[in-house]
């Protein structure tokens, strides 16, 4: 979050690397949020979401009759994301033959849409993520090593959620507001026990089934506040999290007064939740 807060405020393009469902999109939308562009559009394209002869047209647009099936003129993501900011997620899959064109867009803030003559000046800042390994797909010659060097001005490296247990709270805080936001419904609170239980848990999807336990808790709990065996955590897994001296200490900081309800969900003495 330091590394976060310390390069938002700038224009430098920021390449976001972790296993799938870190949580790399919600990094770039905060960090979005905390920049100068906030007020901008925040896009967001999926390099590998498409066809890769559509992979151009999607970022760069087209012209009217360009290709077959072009019946319209389509403004690509540059377009849309000026004065703001472009995520683009797996751009260790854009084709080779494009990632020049890509290069050049990154360079000289101008794109030229498919089928057209004309530059448009494109003012965007952009936040590129990839759970590929880059440096491998550079030496391997799919990746383009300036490219690279052009996208990771500032490189972060997000680990997977259980190596950041710390984060928990806050993520789950937020991600209770996003989905209560979505489904227009009253955001529960999260009572110590299951806030603990959240730290404990090995979350092997990451950010992103944490987020899908959050939005079931919204839909469900209309409202009331849930307690740790309402979350549908396995006690087992959560168990195992305990063992670990850190997730333990985290969890023992959370759970305030209701250690007695952690001990009962883990199956193990109140006094070793007391302690």
């Amino acid at each position: 979050m330091t590394a976060l807060r310390r390069v938002a405020p700038t224009d430098a393009a920021v390449l976001l690397l972790g296993p799938s469902g870190s949580g790399k999109e919600l990094f770039a939308r905060a960090l979005h949020q905390l920049s100068h562009r906030s007020a901008g559009p925040f896009v967001a394209f999926n390099c590998a979401a498409v066809p890769e002869s559509l992979v151009e047209s999607e970022l760069f647009g087209h012209e009217r009759g360009a290709f077959t099936g072009a019946s319209a003129r389509h403004v690509g993501r540059f377009e849309q994301a000026h004065r703001g900011t472009l995520f683009l997620d797996e751009v260790g899959e854009v084709p080779l033959a494009t990632q020049a064109k890509l290069l050049r867009a990154l360079e000289e803030h101008r794109v030229t849409r498919l089928g057209g003559e004309a530059e448009v000046v494109v003012d965007v800042r952009v936040v590129a993520a990839s759970n590929r390994n880059l440096d491998e797909a550079v030496i391997g010659g799919s990746f383009r090593r300036d490219l690279f060097h052009r996208l990771s001005v500032f490189p972060i490296q997000l680990p997977g959620l259980v190596e950041r247990r710390e984060d928990i709270p806050a993520l789950a805080l937020h991600l209770l507001a996003r989905a209560g936001a979505r489904h227009a419904a009253a955001v529960p609170a999260l009572r110590p026990a299951a806030m603990a239980a959240l730290v404990l848990a090995p979350w092997p999807g990451n950010v992103r089934e944490l987020a899908n336990l959050l939005e079931r808790v919204v839909i469900l709990a209309e409202g009331a506040p849930v307690g740790v065996g309402e979350l549908g955590l396995d006690p087992t897994a959560c168990g195992t999290g305990f063992a670990d001296p850190d997730a333990r200490r985290l969890a023992l900081r959370l759970v305030a007064d209701e250690a007695a309800e952690l001990a009962g969900f883990l199956g193990v003495p109140p006094a070793a939740i007391e302690r």
